[in-house]
């Protein structure tokens, strides 16, 4: 594998923040400006929701090979080469002229930051070594990872309606610019490894496609609906490869994901728990953004600025937990803020259709936001505790896989349970009780992430590293014991 670097710390630091600021930036930023991209491109329809979903659908589908590589190729040279990726496709995006210039570009961004996320988290857990340094880096990468969510939808409305739908891909130029800055000047390349270890390129063939069929059939329920054929057979597809996956990882000399890092109860439990909060997270984003512009009918830079709270509640959460944690298991974080989540999504059930933002959003997003923060913190650091940093691109690209398909799989299947209360009617009191389920159902969601942090995870902080085999056999992987 690729040595470690010796960069500078707080470089390291700033390049990743900026780098996933960006990335989760673009999950959201879009969601406000379709109508708008909608009349300008001449869009279909049906086709327009591709614009969202054609991210999810490359940045979920490589990830696991965006972490492995990084272990394989190096951390900065994939960082580098996801951020121009990203950056570039970008720039194609707000020049398109077409449907199909945009939906290529949304996925060349999803490409890119494949390559890039699990990059950044990999260079944080090999520069920060395990303790309150690491928590406290990958505290601020939460923060500004959660942060960039939240105000995607904020720069969203504000671009769409002041500067133009464009400038929601434009902007992201300038940002993609001062990370490789930063990167490039602050932090040098790995040194050449020792012996390098062969792409697993069966794995990578089969994880893609099965993680890929995954997003693709949760992501078209929005039209197909859960019970059609075509949605069941890409899902069985998917079910199919996964299972292979597993199969091939677990007979693979050098696997795009070695099995025994899930015997490790802080991976296996924190990619849980992680798959749940996202779930959560894009839940109340989705319903709440609808709620306040289908319902009490707020424009879109209105909306935007309606989610300022949820975004400075995100960060103050996260700076607590970094405290909380420094020198004491994630567990005392994360039970709380998990359960906290899960009051302040309760307080958005109460909605409201002749409610306001003072009454019915303000109070809850700034509950839920803290809450979920208090979450959002401490489990990346959980996510790789124990993880040899070899292994820290595979560690890293696991969890994001986690989160990206918590967001993907939890938002369809609480959007269709909302879809089958309110029905095909467009009236406010009606679509106020949809969301209302949805959000919940969220909070049960929530409820379940605490259980599995208190269920899964140790109660004390592991100390010694997941063991990696060195038998050319790894059909007997092994974890760290709990």
């Amino acid at each position: 594998m690729y040595k470690n670097s010796r960069g500078r710390p707080g470089v390291v630091l700033a390049a990743a923040a900026v780098a996933q600021f960006v990335v989760a930036l673009d999950m959201s930023v879009v969601n406000v400006a379709l109508p708008a991209i909608r009349t300008a491109l001449g869009f279909a329809p049906l086709d327009l929701s591709w614009v969202v979903h054609v991210y999810a659908l490359t940045f979920g589908g490589f990830l696991l090979l965006g972490g492995r590589a990084c272990d394989l190729y190096g951390r900065r040279r994939m960082f580098v080469l996801g951020l121009t990726v990203f950056g570039l496709c970008s720039l194609a995006g707000g020049l398109a002229q077409d449907p199909w210039h945009l939906i290529a570009a949304r996925a060349g961004q999803g490409l890119g930051a494949a390559a890039a996320a699990p990059a950044a988290l990999a260079m944080l857990t090999t520069t920060f070594p395990e303790g309150p340094r690491r928590v406290r880096a990958l505290g601020v990468w939460s923060a500004v990872n959660a942060a960039g969510g939240a105000l995607g939808v904020l720069a969203g409305g504000l671009l769409t309606e002041y500067a133009g739908w464009r400038w929601i891909m434009l902007i992201n130029l300038p940002i993609v610019a001062v990370a490789l800055a930063l990167i490039l000047t602050g932090v040098p390349a790995e040194a050449p490894p020792a012996r390098r270890e062969r792409l697993d390129t069966w794995g990578a063939v089969l994880a893609t496609g099965g993680v890929g069929l995954l997003v693709l059939g949760v992501v078209r329920t929005d039209t197909l609906g859960w019970g059609s054929p075509v949605t069941w057979t890409t899902l069985a597809a998917a079910a199919v490869l996964l299972a292979a996956f597993v199969l091939a990882e677990a007979r693979a000399a050098a696997p795009l994901l070695r099995l025994g890092l899930l015997r490790s109860r802080w991976v296996a439990g924190a990619n849980v728990l992680v798959f749940l909060a996202a779930a959560g997270q894009f839940t109340a984003f989705y319903f709440v953004s609808l709620y306040m512009q289908q319902v009490l009918g707020m424009g879109a830079a209105a909306t935007g600025t309606a989610f300022l709270p949820f975004s400075l509640g995100l960060v103050a959460g996260t700076v607590v937990a970094t405290r909380l944690t420094a020198s004491r298991t994630p567990r005392v974080s994360l039970v709380p803020g998990a359960l906290l989540a899960a009051a302040g999504l309760a307080w958005f059930a109460l909605i409201s259709p002749d409610g306001s933002f003072l009454a019915d959003v303000l109070g809850p997003s700034l509950v839920t936001s803290v809450g979920a923060g208090l979450v959002l913190a401490p489990v990346a650091a959980a996510a790789t505790t124990g993880v040899a940093p070899r292994e820290a691109g595979m560690a890293g690209g696991l969890m994001n896989s986690s989160r990206q398909l918590g967001g993907c799989i939890g938002l369809a299947v609480l959007a269709t349970v909302a879809a089958h209360h309110t029905g095909t009617t467009t009236d406010p009191a009606a679509l106020n009780d949809g969301y209302a389920l949805g959000l919940a159902v969220a909070a049960a969601v929530f409820v379940l992430a605490a259980a599995v942090a208190i269920g899964v995870l140790p109660r004390r902080r592991a100390v010694t590293p997941v063991p990696r085999p060195t038998t050319p056999a790894p059909n007997r992987l092994e974890g760290t014991p709990s």
